[in-house]
């Protein structure tokens, strides 16, 4: 009887890989890039198309209130099997970064990694636990790669797949859970898609973003951040007669960038450290534009670093005269979310009793960045944020570890379960 139930169980681990990798593979086959200078979401038709997909694919699940909004914003209910009152919700998004081209991805997969240098495709890219220690802990596992010429969108196509999974295996298993809200959307990566969440479409008692990397990620901080846009305005004059006449935006802005701390920048901080980044710069002699990120998790800290520079700004265009030549607008962009999920204790201890009752150990880790939880936490709903079992987003080097992903499904269900 013991042999025939794990026999069993084999079966049904090897059925949901088979389901978690098929719809994984489908999804990366969508082209969902954002534009970070779009002023509308969505940004791109690949996400359009991917949200219609996953509503047809919801809808023959059996889901009800399956909905996509005229913001590309699918959500979703599967309601409970045995009365209970308790709603929770998880969410992911549909549009991969604009920092690498995720049009015609060709992942491979790799059976029970053994070690070593991985290569990509047939050129000369390789991922190496020299430059990734974290590889080391992977060996055994299979993993998903790309050849080198686009990103694979793990981040966040991993996490739509384990949703999926996740609700296709409590539907099948019949085990008593709790409602299940889902939610998927556009533009997380330029951080536009939740301007225009459906919030009464997603009444929940709290949620969870599938946004992490790491098997056992979770996390309930993040970055308070703040964007800084810059227009320097110059004069143009034929350089052999310049002389008095010729005002260089390009060399002001260089002269700016020299007043922010050398040490203060993402590539020299870690762990809680705040920073500020110029992420853009470009322009002529006639008119730079310069777009900074000031990030930081202690809310007075986070105060002090954009008083310090307006204060940096003030002091630049007094010493040079100008005033009149120097546009700058200062935004906040979304808020850590401890503040709401400290408030709502048990969306934490939940995710870690998932996590211990699949024989995960739960890693708190701070986010070095923000995920729509944040934005949702500005809403009222507590949402912190679990792994996926991607690692190096954003990158050609991205990649994703199958049984991470597994797990990733096994917790979500999991927490279904318990919320009970």
């Amino acid at each position: 009887m013991t042999h025939l139930l794990q026999h069993k169980a084999l079966q049904q681990r090897e059925k949901q890989r088979e389901q978690l990798l098929n719809r994984f593979f489908n999804y990366i086959t969508f082209d969902t890039q954002s534009k970070p200078e779009a002023q509308k979401s969505p940004s791109s038709m690949g996400q359009l198309r991917l949200a219609e997909h996953l509503v047809e694919e919801l809808e023959l699940l059996g889901l009800s209130e399956v909905k996509l909004s005229r913001h590309c914003v699918v959500t979703a209910l599967l309601p409970s099997n045995c009365g209970s009152k308790r709603t929770i919700g998880f969410i992911s998004h549909l549009d991969t970064s604009p920092q690498m081209s995720g049009k015609h991805i060709k992942a491979e997969l790799i059976q029970e990694y053994r070690g070593g240098d991985i290569a990509l495709g047939k050129g000369d890219d390789y991922i190496s636990p020299v430059d990734y220690p974290f590889l080391q802990q992977l060996v055994g596992d299979s993993l998903i790669v790309t050849d080198g010429n686009t990103l694979l969108g793990a981040d966040n196509k991993a996490g739509i797949a384990e949703i999926m999974t996740a609700l296709e295996q409590l539907i099948e298993s019949k085990i008593p859970h709790a409602n299940i809200r889902v939610a998927f959307t556009p533009d997380e990566e330029i951080g536009l898609g939740m301007d225009f969440f459906p919030i009464a479409d997603f009444v929940c008692d709290w949620a969870y973003t599938i946004d992490g990397g790491e098997a056992g990620e979770l996390q309930i901080e993040n970055f308070n951040a703040a964007g800084v846009d810059i227009v320097i305005q110059g004069h143009s004059a034929h350089p052999g007669d310049a002389k008095d006449k010729m005002v260089n935006a390009l060399a002001l802005a260089c002269d700016f960038h020299q007043y922010l701390p050398k040490n203060d920048v993402p590539e020299k901080t870690a762990e809680r450290q705040g920073f500020f980044h110029l992420d853009k710069i470009e322009g002529d002699i006639e008119q730079v534009r310069m777009h900074y990120l000031i990030r930081e998790f202690d809310a007075a800290q986070f105060k002090l670093r954009k008083q310090q520079f307006q204060q940096w700004i003030g002091e630049f265009t007094t010493k040079y005269g100008l005033q009149q030549r120097f546009r700058v607008e200062i935004s906040d962009s979304y808020k850590n979310m401890y503040e709401v999920i400290s408030k709502v204790p048990q969306s934490l201890e939940l995710a870690k009793m998932a996590m211990q009752e699949c024989g995960i150990t739960p890693l708190l880790k701070p986010i070095r960045g923000g995920t729509d939880g944040a934005k949702l936490a500005v809403m009222g709903i507590a949402c912190p944020n679990i792994f996926t079992g991607g690692y190096n987003f954003h990158s050609k080097y991205e990649l994703a570890s199958v049984q991470g992903m597994q797990s990733a499904v096994d917790v979500i269900a999991k927490i279904a379960v318990l919320a009970v």
